[in-house]
């Protein structure tokens, strides 16, 4: 992009600027000078309000006032300042760095030093930052959800009937949880936590288009939505697996990596599609998968798919666009059944619950599944 162009030239100059400056005779290091105040800044930055005694030996070995005295004189020891801030870096970095900081003990050229020290920097930056919020989380979501339920009971005694939608939602999950097949013994009303788990698995089935979302769901809309985008994609995946299987049998499939081609290529194309433009996308999805079979069964020395066996499998894969599709039904009701125990109050899920036909997007359905259990969770509470 011209951003990145006209960034990377600045970025350009900025060090043969100082690659000038520091080659210069006698040499010039007002530039470095500023770079060693940010550097010091940074390691100060990294630490913790425990840490006085490295802060007190940071603030002594980069006194700014004494390196500019020394530099006035020609006295400047780079070498001893690099040393210092190398030894600062490798005590506060994550185990994680610590090839990264080594490396730079290997670098004689002061300016590719200076600037490698700043990448490693910023990478240790993200690293604190990544550890404090990780610290922070449980925190931050106790206080997210105090602060939503003050937001709302403030919002109903404004307006007694700004949840209406929220109302519409659970009375439509309610009448789906009493018709749904339960336990001998059962009552024959559902319990409210069988309601609202109805209620969040109808998210997964969500057209904004034809109806309002929930209220108590708006700040979890884009999530929510996200996951189903991603839900429907697997379905598809899934089912397209599924007919190959049937037409192509387990030797194919047992071929390494076949599996994983034939899950990129649909997935690749399926990516960021709205549901009216599935049918397009799958034909292409049939050619691609027809041309990966034919493909690996020629390496692994078997004859071609016969035509007719061609036509019924790309015939399966563009019927797959049909939401009534009997693999597609199945596949998804599969999926969603797999995904419902995430988000039960105690839900825990393991391989082991992954229901037949879907071993091949097992790393997948994990990944949504907690996506989905999560958000779900905080808005139960």
């Amino acid at each position: 992009s011209l951003e990145n162009r006209v960034k990377e030239t600045l970025h350009r100059a900025f060090w043969d600027r100082l690659k000038e400056q520091l080659s210069a005779s006698p040499p010039d290091y007002s530039q470095a000078i500023q770079l060693l105040q940010e550097i010091k800044e940074a390691l100060l930055s990294l630490l913790l309000p425990r840490h006085n005694r490295l802060r007190s030996e940071i603030e002594a070995a980069l006194d700014m006032e004494l390196i500019r005295q020394e530099a006035a004189h020609g006295a400047l020891d780079v070498g001893r300042l690099s040393a210092h801030v190398l030894g600062t870096m490798a005590m506060l970095c994550a185990p994680l760095r610590d090839d990264d900081v080594r490396a730079l003990r290997d670098l004689t050229d002061p300016v590719q030093l200076l600037r490698e020290i700043f990448r490693v920097l910023d990478l240790m930056k993200m690293d604190m930052l990544n550890f404090t919020i990780q610290s922070l989380r449980p925190h931050l979501q106790e206080h997210s959800v105090q602060y939503e339920r003050k937001k709302f009971q403030e919002l109903l005694d404004k307006l007694p009937s700004s949840l209406e939608h929220t109302a519409e939602w659970l009375r439509r999950a309610a009448a789906e949880a009493a018709t749904a097949p339960r336990g001998a013994g059962s009552s024959a009303k559902p319990s409210p936590a069988a309601v609202l788990d109805q209620a969040y698995m109808n998210l997964l089935r969500w057209e904004p288009a034809h109806r309002e979302y929930p209220e108590t769901l708006f700040m979890d809309q884009a999530r929510l939505q996200e996951v189903r985008s991603q839900v429907n994609q697997l379905v598809i995946v899934a089912a397209v697996l599924l007919v190959t299987s049937g037409t192509c049998g387990s030797t194919l499939f047992g071929s390494p990596g076949f599996v994983a081609r034939l899950k990129r290529v649909t997935k690749v194309l399926l990516e960021g599609l709205s549901s009216t433009r599935c049918e397009e996308a799958l034909h292409d999805v049939g050619d691609q998968v027809l041309q990966e079979v034919g493909r690996t069964l020629s390496q692994l020395g078997y004859p071609a798919l016969a035509v007719d066996q061609c036509a019924s499998l790309k015939g399966q894969i563009s019927s797959i666009a049909d939401e009534n599709n009997a693999v597609r039904r199945v596949v998804e009701q599969r999926i969603h059944s797999f995904l419902s125990l995430f988000i039960s109050p105690n839900g825990q899920n393991s391989p082991k619950d992954l229901p037949k036909g879907l071993e091949a997007i097992q790393e997948e359905l994990l990944a949504v599944g907690r996506r989905f259990g999560t958000v779900v969770h905080h808005n139960r509470q």
